[in-house]
Order: C-alpha cells, then structure tokens, then sequence
C-alpha cells in the first residue's frame, strides 16, 4: 500500500511524520519508502527524505503508483493542484483523501469530473496531534468511497483516532479538536502560570500540569464515567477543590470555554 502526501507545510508535514513513525512498529501500513512526500521547497522535504521517505519536488511523479492521494495544502491551490493532477489520476485504483479545509466533496466532484467520473473522495480533517502519533481525525467519504472507507480508516487510526461523520459536521470537528488543541494549549499555559504563583519552576509547573493531565484523561478512558463523576471523586465539603472550581466560574470558565468554541465557526 502506497500513500502520496501532497504539501508538506504544517498538515502535511505532521501526518507524514506521525505516519514515519508508525513504520517503526511491527505490521504497519506502510514502509518508509512507501510514503512519499511531495512540496516545491527542498528544505522541507529533507527530514522527510532522512526518515526513509521517497520525496519530490513534482506532484506529479509523487502519485505515480500511489493507492491514496493527500491533498495537504492551502484551500486558494487545491484547484490548482487538482487541475495538474487531473490527467494522471487512475479513477479506478486511486482514492483522494483532501485534509485541506473548506473544500466540499462537491466542489471536489466538479473539479475532478471527467466526462461524467470521479474517483473516490474521503475528506480527512485532522489536528496537529497527528504528528505524535495523537490526532482526533474527522472523516467524511463521498458516497461511493463508502464502501471502501476500511481502509482510509485504518490509515487514520494508526496516527490516532477517527471518526466518520456527515460531512455537515466536519466545521463542527476542527472546532472541537483542531481549535480545541490550541485551547488546551492555552490552559497549559495558564495552569503553568499558576504553578509558578504557587512557588513551583515553570518547567517544573509545566510538566506538573501536563501529568496531572495525563491522568485525568487516563481515568475517564478507563471509566467510560462522566467527568462530573470524577470530579466528585476529588471534591469535599468545605475543601481546597471545591472552592477552587467555584472562583473559576465565578471567572466564567465554563461558558468561555463553551463559547471559545462555538466563536471560531462565526
């Protein structure tokens, strides 16, 4: 099985490194030199090429042979692309899987139509967590790549996790996991600061906070339990949690953080 990642900017170059280091595990989808990554600047591709990867500065020699065609660059060239594509791409065996933004299946379907064919089509909206091998990957196939959505799947989850979703709520998606990883940044940040306030290093804050995290998500995955159950766990009468949780929405920190995410999609 063949992939060829087209763009290798801050997309393209997460999941061509979060799939490189799935090839160092026994029975992955790939080999290194199965991957191939495609970009017009060289500098970018030299880490890729270190790695084992096949790279190209032409995308037209990238998906020769290729079983699955990433368009991983800005939405303004996706046409641009797809019209230099367009004649080499095997309606029969090749499926393109788009992780560029604001790009319709539909939009996608009149651009690659060719005399009345298309090729499958999987739009595949992950975050930048793909680089470690941690996206939350959105994937939403046209109707007739459903059948074979196995395997686009596969590819996903070995970098992450997928979910199939009506296409209608990708937006919905990058809002929760591609904004929503800035977001959780963002508290890091801010945790961190309190650390320091509270007498800790900041490197020594930082990591206190990332493991503290750790765990939270370690137990909810092991549970299945609502995170109101295990807050409960920690948070006693009169006691320090308590009356820390109460200052943060007396802050509003439940609704900025509802809000936060429902204001990137206005």
């Amino acid at each position: 099985m063949k992939i060829a990642i087209i763009g290798a900017g801050e997309m393209g170059g997460a999941f061509a490194a979060g799939l490189l280091k799935g090839t160092l595990i026994k029975d992955s989808l790939f080999k290194p030199e199965d991957i191939t990554v495609s970009n017009p600047h060289e500098n970018k591709l030299l880490r890729f090429q270190e790695l084992g990867a096949s790279v190209t500065t032409d995308n037209k020699v990238a998906i020769a042979g290729a079983d699955f065609i990433t368009i991983a660059v800005k939405p303004k060239v996706v046409k641009t692309v797809i019209d230099e594509l367009k004649p080499l791409i095997d309606y029969d065996s090749q499926t393109i899987v788009n992780m560029a933004a604001s790009i319709s299946i539909a939009q996608l379907s009149e651009w690659l139509d060719k005399d009345g064919k298309v090729p499958d089509i999987v739009q595949a909206l992950p975050n930048i967590g793909i680089a470690e091998k941690a996206s939350m990957t959105f994937l939403s196939p046209s109707k007739q790549a459903e059948p074979h959505l196995g395997k686009v799947q596969d590819i996903f989850n070995s970098v992450g996790s997928s979910l199939v979703v009506e296409e209608t709520l990708l937006n919905s998606g990058t809002a929760l996991s591609g904004c929503g990883i800035a977001y959780i940044m963002r508290f890091v940040r801010a945790a961190s600061e309190a650390g320091v306030e509270l007498g800790f290093k900041a490197n020594d804050a930082k990591n206190i906070v990332l493991q503290t995290m750790q765990g939270a998500i370690n137990l909810l995955k092991a549970t299945s339990s609502n995170p109101e159950a295990e807050i409960d766990k920690v948070t006693t009468p009169g006691g320090m949690t308590i009356k820390g949780l109460n200052a943060m929405e007396q802050a509003g920190f439940t609704n900025a953080v509802i809000q936060g995410f429902k204001g990137c999609l206005k």
